[in-house]
C-alpha cells in the first residue's frame, strides 16, 4: 500500500509517486487526495458540496470549481453516486452539486499498484504511417468501447472510467511520438490539408479502420459514428450535421454513403471513404495516383450504353401499391439481417448485393423507365441503359456477337468503375418474344440464335437487370422463367390521374377561375400523355399576351392526343 500511503500523506501532491500517471492539474490532484483520505477513513462517498467548500472562496465562488470535479469524472478517476447507486449517464455540472462521488476502480487500482497497467507504445519516432495508424486505431477502438459502455448498467461506469483514462494516456503518447517524428505522416498531412477538426478526424479514422480490417462492421453505421464522437444526447444531435449532406466530409468528396432499407422499413446510412482518398492513404508512396474511373466518363468512350441520371426516387413516382410492395421487397435484399437469413437458408451465396431480373411491362408512358431510374436513385446506384432495337440495325451475322457484347461490355465498365450499376434493357420485345419453331430463312435462324444467347446471359447475370416491354403475352416461356419479378404497369386510374395532373401542372402559372383538375382527370391518359399535354399547352399559352391557363386549352390538347392514330406519348415515365 506504499503508493496509497504516499499519496494521502504528502502535503505536496505533485511529489507523490502516482501524480505523473494522473495526468491532471495539482488542484485536481488535491481533490483526489481529499477523496482518497476520506475513503481510507471509511467514508466511501464524499459529498461534492463538501469538496467545493474546502476551496477558500467568498460567497458562492466555490461553485466555479464544479468544472474541476466534472473534469475528474470525465477522466474516469471518480464516479458520481446518487441514492447509493452509480449514475452512468452524462450529467451537467450543476447536476453533480448535491450528489456524492467515490474513487473509481481505475483510481483504486492506481493507488494500490502504482500503475494502471496500460500498455502504451514507447516514446519513439514513428517509422512509417502504419505504426501511427495502429495507435490511432487503438484510440478508435477505445472510443467505440466507451460508447458501448455508456449503454450499460450498474458497473459500466467503472469500465468507462478505465477506458477514459487509457484514452487520455494513449492520445498523449501519440502527440509525444508525433513531436519527435521527422518523416511526414500521410494521414496527418491530409488532416492539415483538408483542415479537419478533431471530430471529423475521428470519423475518418474510424472508416479507415474498417477499410484496413476488411469488414462491414458497425463503424460504418451513422449512429455508431456519432456515438464515438459525442459526449451526451445533445452532442449527438449536434454532431449529426457532420454526416449530413452538405457537410465538409461529404461535400469535399472525402466520404460517401449508401442508404440501406432495413427490415423494419427504416433507412440507415452506411459510410465509406472515397476510393481516391483511400488509395492516397493506403499507398502513400505510389508515384502513380490510383483513382476510381468515373462511370459516366467511361460510357462516353463507347457507343453501346447510355448513362442515365435519375432525378427522382421511388417516393416521387405514382405507383400501384402492389408494385411498390414488390420493389420494396427487392430493396430489402441489401439489409444485413435479411441477407444473413437468405445466406443461412442457402438462397444467396457470398454476394451481398441485390440479385434481381425484372420485367416491367405495360403501355407506353406508364412510367416503366422512370421507375427503373427511380429505383436506381433509391439504391444510390448508377444505371446503364441499352436500347435493344439497336441490335436489329446491325449487320446480319454480327447480331449474335453483339448480344454477348452488351453483357461483356457491361461487366467491363462495372469493373473499371468499381460500381454495381443497374442494367436497363429498353424495348426488349424482340429478345423476349417466342422463338420461331420452323426456321425458313437466315434472318429467322439469326433471331433464334440471338435469343438463345440472350437467354444464356440472363441466366448468368449477377446484379439488377430490368427489361422493359409493351407486350408480355408474346414472351417466350423460357424467358419468363428466368425473370424472378414481372411487374405490370397499368394505365393510372382516375385517382392516380388526379395526382399526376396536380403535381405536373406548373406551380407558378396563372389559371382561369373555371379551371378544374377534376375535369381533366376524367380522361383516360397515361402519365406520359399527361406530361406531353401539359408541355404542349404551356407552349401554346406562353405566346399569348395574357398567359392564362384555361380548361379549354387543355381539353383541346387532350382531344388531339386521344384522336391521334399513332403513339406520340412515349415518355421517360412520370413523377410527382
Amino acid at each position: 500500500m506504499k503508493y496509497l500511503i504516499d499519496f494521502i500523506e504528502k502535503t505536496d501532491v505533485e511529489k507523490t509517486q502516482i501524480y505523473p500517471d494522473l495526468k491532471c492539474s495539482p488542484k485536481e490532484a488535491k481533490i483526489l487526495q481529499f477523496i482518497s483520505q476520506n475513503f481510507v477513513k471509511g467514508i466511501e462517498e464524499t459529498p461534492v458540496i463538501e469538496i467545493l467548500q474546502n476551496f477558500k472562496s467568498e460567497g458562492y465562488e466555490y461553485l466555479n470549481h464544479l468544472s474541476t470535479v466534472k473534469r475528474l469524472m470525465d477522466l474516469g478517476w471518480i464516479v458520481q453516486i446518487s441514492f447509493g447507486q452509480i449514475k452512468i449517464q452524462e450529467v451537467s455540472k450543476l447536476e453533480i452539486l448535491n450528489t456524492s462521488v467515490a474513487p473509481s476502480t481505475a483510481l483504486l487500482r492506481l493507488l494500490e499498484e502504482g500503475s494502471m497497467e496500460v500498455a502504451l507504445p514507447q516514446i519513439k519516432p514513428y517509422t512509417d504511417h502504419l505504426e501511427y495508424l495502429q495507435d490511432q486505431f487503438d484510440v478508435i477502438e477505445l472510443l467505440h468501447q466507451m460508447a458501448v459502455s455508456k449503454q450499460g448498467f450498474t458497473d459500466s461506469s467503472l469500465t468507462l472510467g478505465r477506458l477514459k483514462n487509457k484514452l487520455v494516456l494513449l492520445s498523449k503518447r501519440i502527440e509525444e511520438r508525433l513531436k519527435i517524428t521527422d518523416e511526414p505522416i500521410v494521414v496527418e498531412e491530409f488532416f492539415k490539408e483538408k483542415e479537419l477538426d478533431e471530430k471529423e478526424q475521428k470519423i475518418f479514422l474510424a472508416l479507415l479502420k474498417e477499410e484496413y480490417s476488411g469488414g462491414e462492421g458497425q463503424l460504418r453505421d451513422m449512429n455508431t459514428l456519432i456515438e464515438i464522437i459525442s459526449i451526451d444526447e445533445y452532442d449527438k444531435i449536434r454532431n449529426r450535421a457532420l454526416l449530413e449532406d452538405g457537410s465538409k466530409l461529404l461535400s469535399e468528396g472525402i466520404i460517401d454513403y449508401e442508404e440501406i432499407l432495413n427490415m423494419f422499413g427504416g433507412i440507415s446510412r452506411s459510410f465509406y471513404l472515397q476510393e481516391d482518398i483511400l488509395q492516397k492513404i493506403i499507398h502513400p508512396n505510389k508515384k502513380k495516383k490510383v483513382t476510381k474511373l468515373k462511370l459516366d466518363k467511361l460510357v462516353e468512350e463507347q457507343d453501346i450504353f447510355e448513362c442515365l441520371k435519375p432525378t427522382t426516387d421511388l417516393n416521387d413516382v405514382v405507383l400501384h401499391p402492389s408494385t411498390k410492395k414488390t420493389l420494396d421487397t427487392i430493396i430489402k435484399q441489401v439489409d444485413k439481417e435479411v441477407f444473413a437469413k437468405l445466406k443461412a437458408w442457402g438462397i444467396k451465396d457470398k454476394r451481398k448485393g441485390i440479385d434481381a431480373r425484372i420485367i416491367f411491362y405495360g403501355s407506353p408512358g406508364t412510367g416503366k423507365t422512370m421507375t427503373a431510374m427511380s429505383l436506381a436513385k433509391t439504391l444510390k446506384r448508377p444505371i446503364l441503359s441499352f436500347d435493344c432495337s439497336k441490335i436489329l440495325s446491325m449487320y446480319v451475322g454480327e447480331s449474335e456477337k453483339n448480344v454477348r457484347k452488351i453483357f461483356d461490355d457491361f461487366k467491363l465498365l462495372s469493373k473499371k468503375a468499381k460500381v454495381d450499376p443497374i442494367l436497363l434493357l429498353n424495348e426488349a420485345d424482340q429478345f423476349l418474344s417466342s422463338r420461331i419453331e420452323r426456321v425458313g430463312s437466315g434472318a429467322e435462324t439469326m433471331h433464334n440464335q440471338m435469343q438463345n444467347i440472350f437467354l444464356e446471359q440472363i441466366e448468368k447475370f449477377e446484379g439488377i437487370l430490368i427489361a422493359t416491354t409493351n407486350l408480355l403475352d408474346n414472351i417466350d416461356k423460357a424467358f419468363s422463367r428466368r425473370f424472378n419479378y414481372k411487374i405490370e404497369f397499368k394505365k393510372p386510374d382516375r385517382k392516380q390521374r388526379k395526382r399526376l395532373w396536380h403535381f405536373m401542372l406548373p406551380e407558378n402559372a396563372d389559371y382561369d377561375e373555371k379551371f378544374s383538375v377534376d375535369e381533366l382527370a376524367k380522361y383516360e391518359l397515361t402519365g406520359g400523355q399527361i406530361n406531353l399535354i401539359i408541355r404542349n399547352t404551356a407552349y401554346k399559352v406562353a405566346i399569348k399576351d395574357e398567359s392564362l391557363f384555361t380548361i379549354e386549352d387543355f381539353l383541346e390538347e387532350i382531344e388531339k392526343e386521344l384522336g391521334s392514330n399513332f403513339d406520340s406519348s412515349k415518355s421517360m415515365g412520370f413523377r410527382v
